[in-house]
């Protein structure tokens, strides 16, 4: 975070309550800076049936806020949340895929919908991400936190261009332990408030629950993939995806969700410990979406080593769900058609990974990086 460059800048803060953002209001007060500071309320169409702890939150961030003699605004975002993120969630499952809420809401909601009714005011956008960014050669990158189970570079890696030219990370070059330790030493309200292990901005609903509001239940049968046996029944096959190992409700385990009959709501399950039927080396993205720039082959590949691919196989890392591990492999974008790049976003790809995958599954985000996962290039979805 260069300060010199933020001193004559309009900046707001997505304050959520939570000790992560807390500090971004500190880390730039600490600074001589005093940003305004914006709750972004998002809750439930029928607040009495879930606990967002809203109300804990919005103290939470008044009195952050208060102590370091900033603004706060409340941005009402309510009808944006369950129109469009609510809305691309459960398409997305009812129709067998894995999507992410937390990173269309990124897209839509903190940095979309904030920017329509208040960011726009605003020259940079600060929230509490564990990420970083970098200008290299005149661009703005977005780049990984040193903290590899705290990354977050995977959640925004469907942002746009635009909103990553506006957004700051005030904390992504702590770890969270470095941020919990000045928290606790700033005295700051909610030092020790452990971390929402909820959906973004829905506090501790279940991921379950809410689909469950939504899709409602639906009975189905549970078939062993080899010998074609039922074996149980689930609730709905969105309440599942590829790979998943727990939750199953099945005797004599591990059982792995193989792949799903979406038409007739079957689950297919192999017994034994991690089925080769349930791992890829090899599966296609489509909807690619570049943050600052493609990537491109490098200028030679050496043909000496065998780890290397010729041609348009761009060496890469990536990830396909939020864990700290990176998996190297290749982008190829010979597999894309000739679509018009100028928005940065092109069609479909094939990703070749050099290690066994376990667990792919479309509707999944793939998330790029370069081969030293530093740089976050995009994502696309999986599709297969």
């Amino acid at each position: 975070m260069n300060i010199e460059e933020l001193k004559d800048k309009r900046i707001a803060v997505l304050l959520s309550g939570g000790v992560d953002s807390s500090v971004v209001v500190y880390e730039l007060a600490s600074h001589g800076l005093h940003p305004d500071c914006f709750y972004i309320r998002i809750g439930p169409e029928e607040k009495e049936e879930w606990d967002c702890n809203s109300e804990e939150d919005m103290e939470m961030a008044t009195a952050v806020a208060k102590r370091f003699g900033c603004k706060l605004q409340v941005v009402d975002c309510h009808q944006e949340y369950w129109s469009q993120v609510t809305r691309y969630t459960m398409e997305k499952v009812r129709s067998g895929f894995t999507p992410n809420p937390d990173v269309m809401c990124n897209r839509l909601i903190k940095f979309g919908a904030f920017d329509e009714k208040a960011g726009h005011d605003y020259d940079l956008i600060a929230t509490g991400h564990y990420a970083q960014t970098e200008w290299i050669d005149g661009r703005k990158w977005l780049t990984t936190s040193p903290d590899p189970v705290k990354d977050q570079t995977d959640f925004l890696a469907q942002i746009e261009g635009w909103q990553l030219k506006k957004a700051i990370f005030p904390i992504g070059h702590y770890e969270k332990n470095e941020v919990r330790e000045i928290a606790e030493r700033e005295h700051l309200i909610n030092a020790r408030r452990k971390d929402s292990q909820g959906i973004c901005f829905l506090g501790n609903i279940d991921y379950n629950e809410y689909v469950r509001r939504y899709l409602g239940e639906q009975p189905g049968d549970i078939v062993e993939l080899e010998t074609g046996t039922k074996i149980g029944e689930h609730s709905g096959h969105w309440f599942h995806t590829i790979g998943q190992r727990k939750g199953l409700g099945l005797s004599g385990g591990p059982w792995f969700v193989i792949k799903k009959d979406v038409e007739h709501n079957v689950l297919y399950v192999s017994h034994g410990y991690d089925p080769e039927t349930a791992y890829k080396k090899d599966f296609k993205i489509h909807d690619l979406h570049w943050l600052t720039e493609e990537p491109t082959p490098p200028h030679h590949l050496s043909e000496a080593s065998e780890s290397q691919k010729p041609g348009s196989y761009i060496p890469i890392t990536f990830k396909i769900r939020h864990t700290p591990e990176y998996h190297p492999g290749y982008l190829d974008l010979n597999a894309a058609s000739s679509s018009d790049h100028t928005e940065l976003t092109g069609d479909t790809a094939t990703i070749h990974s050099l290690d066994k995958i376990h667990g792919v599954a479309p509707g999944q985000f793939c998330v790029i990086y370069d081969e030293q996962h530093h740089r976050c290039f995009g994502s696309g979805e999986i599709t297969l």
